[in-house]
């Protein structure tokens, strides 16, 4: 009898280490696993850096072409033959998608706006007497499509101001573009009125309007800097000293992107989440998954000492 319980604890002891072993391996294969086929956002994989160009290499810039626009924009409003007493109008039309819309007066650019869902509307300044309105269409390469319907108006300066006092503002560019972070420099272009001139322009990129004077016509230099991406319709107002009033409405563009650190650390966050998601999953799943194993290994041993104490005592019957 003591020979068989010296048999049984040998081999309970045994039996106990190598399952324990075998439970310890399992639970760390599992959590190898879990981790190794857990899911990493995109922005969370660190990029290749971009090797520099190696002595006597050539760089090669391409510019990729493509038709110029077929279809033009069409004026609805005003109509033709209209006749006004205030400045400035809303000039509004038809026009293909995606593309810059220049107004011009008498030949003269008076304001710009991109063309969305189709049409597109925008303030313009008229000339005393009669003014021929056309529309210019523009793509992203500035190659110019049909020029739209002529529409004739007339306007007549209610306040007679003197001779010479009518106010043009206008520019030779209807659209500027410039990384964001980076200033956006534009010219315009003041003739007649009495100064000094103040100017209001409206960036469209925050709550307040920048406030400007010009003691006399000539040159003006607007400049921006916008810290994000985006098209933005600039406003740009002048009065004189004696009250008359100018307006013209031009298209900026920002390219690309300005807080890229900030975007970086954005998108690491969620990486550090989902890495230590599977990890808290095992950790949690390891107290049931050793009391099983226990629970599991006392059963067999129960078990297979039952089987030996049988065999044992057919061996001495």
């Amino acid at each position: 009898m003591r020979r068989w319980h010296a048999t049984i604890s040998v081999n309970m002891i045994r039996e106990i280490r190598f399952n324990v072993r075998r439970t310890l391996l399992a639970l760390v294969a599992v959590c190898t696993l879990v981790l190794s086929v857990s899911p990493l956002p995109v922005g969370a994989i660190t990029p290749l850096p971009t090797p520099d160009p190696k002595p006597g290499s050539y760089g090669l810039e391409a510019i990729k072409k493509q038709p110029p626009p077929t279809v033009g924009a069409t004026i609805t409003t005003p109509g033709n033959g209209a006749s006004f007493n205030s400045s400035p109008i809303t000039v509004s039309g038809i026009c293909p998608n995606e593309l810059l819309v220049q107004i011009h007066n008498n030949g003269v650019m008076v304001g710009s706006v991109m063309c969305e869902n189709g049409s597109f509307s925008l303030e313009v300044s008229l000339f005393a007497g009669t003014n021929e309105l056309t529309a210019h269409v523009y793509d992203w390469l500035d190659q110019t499509g049909p020029v739209s319907n002529i529409v004739t108006v007339n306007y007549t300066d209610t306040n007679f101001t003197e001779f010479g006092s009518q106010i043009t503002l206008t520019s030779s560019y209807g659209r500027r573009s410039a990384a964001a972070g980076v200033q956006l420099e534009w010219p315009l272009q003041l003739s007649g009125g009495t100064g000094p001139y103040a100017f209001s322009i409206d960036w469209n990129d925050g709550p307040s309007t920048e406030l400007k004077s010009q003691s006399l016509p000539g040159l003006v230099e607007a400049a921006h800097t916008y810290k994000k991406a985006g098209i933005y319709p600039v406003n740009v107002k002048v009065t004189d000293v004696k009250g008359v009033t100018a307006f013209l409405q031009v298209t900026a563009v920002a390219n690309g992107q300005v807080d890229n650190t900030a975007k970086e650390k954005k998108d690491s966050t969620p990486a550090a989440q989902v890495l230590w998601v599977p990890t808290a999953v095992s950790f949690a799943l390891l107290i049931p998954s050793f009391w099983l194993g226990r629970r599991s290994q006392m059963v067999s041993i129960r078990n297979k000492m039952l089987r030996e104490r049988d065999a044992y005592g057919q061996k001495k019957h």
